[in-house]
């Protein structure tokens, strides 16, 4: 009923693949919509299992899923709401080469990992293979958003805004908290753009990292540009890859 969408866009996104990197807080909602909204094709990555800590928000999953592996919970759940969706499950830490044969396969990837070692690698290989990526974070009352997307060479990609540092932080929300509403949110708008990019429709968060504060119930907006320099997605980079 929505003529932007209408039966060409859910033919769409019948035939689209999309693989969410993160079962987790962000990971589970935006599968539980994606899988709502007819994707033809999820593939799930992670390697952990379902604790009692997670259930606050890492909606995908409940008590009666403890100790499973995250991915095939996951897969149980989004079964019962669509039984025609074809999922895919990896349940180990994937290396460089392995995503990105992984990335080609992929109408686009969600990231919704919580460290940015993880971040890094999937950024590029998304670089590499040049599929879409959308990218979300949250943490205690706040979260983030933005699209990378490099089939348009003049666009920023993840390193473009962090540069390539793989240190590991304590950013994660099992160290600080996180209000389990504002995952969902973050999560809810990452499915939201995966089905925009899917229907080439609206305007997407490509260049633009959308800032939510909870406390203060405000959106802020950051323009991204390129960075031509960058480690990642800069010309040297692009020479390298010929």
């Amino acid at each position: 009923m929505l003529p932007q969408i209408d039966i060409a866009g859910q033919q769409k996104l019948h035939d689209s693949h999309i693989i969410i990197i993160g079962m987790g807080g962000l990971g589970s909602p935006a599968a539980l919509y994606l899988a709502a909204s007819g994707i033809g094709k999820l593939t799930l990555v992670d390697f952990d299992v379902v604790e009692i800590s997670n259930l606050q928000r890492q909606i995908v999953h409940t008590e009666a899923q403890l100790s499973q592996l995250k991915t095939e919970s996951a897969m149980h759940t989004l079964k019962q709401i669509n039984s025609e969706i074809v999922i895919e499950t990896i349940s180990e830490k994937l290396q460089a080469v392995e995503l990105t044969r992984l990335c080609q396969q992929a109408t686009l990837v969600l990231d919704a990992t919580d460290n940015f070692a993880s971040r890094q690698l999937i950024n590029r290989a998304c670089v590499e293979t040049g599929t879409p990526l959308v990218s979300g974070a949250a943490i205690r009352f706040e979260g983030q958003v933005s699209v990378y997307d490099r089939r348009d060479a003049e666009n920023a990609c993840y390193a473009c805004l962090y540069g390539d540092s793989t240190e590991e932080d304590d950013q994660t929300c099992s160290n600080n908290g996180i209000l389990s509403p504002v995952v969902g949110t973050v999560g809810c708008i990452m499915a939201t753009e995966a089905i925009k990019l899917i229907c080439s429709i609206g305007k997407s968060l490509t260049d633009r990292l959308l800032l939510f504060d909870a406390l203060a119930m405000q959106w802020r907006e950051i323009k991204l540009n390129r960075d031509p320099a960058c480690p990642v997605c800069g010309p040297a980079q692009e020479h390298s890859h010929d």
